[in-house]
């Protein structure tokens, strides 16, 4: 009987290199290719990489937007063409984005903070459309949701808003199912234990261009811009370097089973994966 992951992939045909830095906006989306060869990363720049929690669904939210990965290395296009700038996973089938409207996508632009129950199939205007593009964005407990577009902005609800602080603009944001949130910026690594509402700086970490904790909030990982892989066990106070990608991380998903932290890394080379907490990877998808 087939996997939802595998049911999912086959709805559609197969289809932040500097830190700080993200794609320009178009008009013009081309849609993925049907029959893309397996084992072969799309085309469109990877904005984010997650995890369903449900049915262990690997996703790429791209300049084009969202993409499942079957278990035998197809990429799959699920959903209408939107460029997901910001993409989060809130629970299973459940995801939050922001970014711009593809052609004859029928959605403001920003979109602002969009919302899918549905695995990515489609997606509603939750708040802030026609306002804001969230470059970065993470779920929090709850039903909340933490974004920059700008400003340092959370809501409890999707719907109503307050504006906070941050030291530094945030290039990545990450939560865990308690509110502790880590954001990478130009000025180091920040840390909150209160949903973003206070911040202060982790120090004895270098300059890391994305971060992730892993879906049970037990590890991180963070990735430099020339590759280095460093992780954390105990809620980012200290970090140890495990090991070394090939080219600069686009974007990083982690997740924790029987003990085992497994990574994924999107890179200009290719999507890789670990299966040893970092320490060395393989390719999932080459260029």
């Amino acid at each position: 009987m087939p996997t939802n992951r595998t049911a999912r992939a086959a709805v559609a045909g197969g289809v932040l290199l500097t830190l700080l830095t993200g794609c320009a906006a178009t008009d013009e989306f081309a849609t993925p290719a049907p029959g893309d060869t397996p084992g072969t990363l799309p085309a469109a720049h990877v904005h984010a990489v997650a995890v369903d929690p449900g049915d262990g669904a690997l996703l790429l939210a791209t300049h084009e937007g969202l993409i499942t990965v079957a278990d035998d290395g197809r990429p799959a296009a699920v959903g209408p063409v939107i460029d997901l700038m910001g993409f989060t996973v809130a629970g299973p089938d459940h995801y939050l984005a922001s970014g711009h409207p593809g052609l004859r996508t029928d959605l403001p632009n920003p979109v602002g903070l969009i919302e899918s129950t549905d695995g990515g199939e489609t997606w509603a205007p939750l708040s802030r459309a026609g306002e804001s593009d969230f470059h970065a964005l993470t779920a929090l407990p709850g039903g909340g949701a933490l974004g920059y577009d700008g400003a340092l902005r959370r809501t409890a609800d999707g719907t109503t808003w307050e504006q906070l602080a941050i030291p530094a603009e945030p290039h990545t944001l990450t939560a865990t199912p308690d509110g502790h949130v880590l954001a990478t910026t130009g000025a180091g690594l920040l840390r909150s234990t209160d949903a973003g509402a206070t911040w202060a700086p982790v120090d004895d970490v270098p300059l890391l261009q994305v971060v992730t904790w892993s879906g049970d909030g037990t590890a991180a990982v963070g990735i430099t811009p020339d590759g280095a892989v460093w992780t954390s066990t105990d809620a980012a106070a200290s970090w140890t370097q495990r090991g070394q990608l090939d080219g600069a991380p686009q974007a990083v998903a982690a997740t924790t089973a029987d003990g085992e932290l497994r990574v994924l890394v999107a890179t200009d080379h290719g999507l890789l994966e670990s299966t040893d907490g970092g320490a060395t990877f393989t390719t999932l998808l080459s260029t």
